[in-house]
């Protein structure tokens, strides 16, 4: 099996967060808190990302998620 390639790996992470972000700003303010709750939020929901399984399926997390 090939070493995966660094900079696939970077934006598949860089992906995976800018994702969980939007997802956890967006549910925050849904919740009716305020921007920097939902800002909070935001950076809580990066640090929640679950990197063994991001590295397990990189190709589930590159897909880009689309919103309505």
């Amino acid at each position: 099996m090939a070493a995966p390639d660094p900079l696939q790996l970077a934006a598949t992470v860089r992906n995976a967060c800018v994702r969980a972000a939007l997802d956890g700003y967006e549910q925050a303010q849904i919740a009716g808190l305020c921007q920097e709750g939902a800002w909070e939020c935001a950076v809580d929901a990066m640090r929640k990302l679950d990197l063994k399984t991001l590295l397990q399926d990189p190709a589930t997390a590159a897909l880009p998620q689309q919103h309505d």
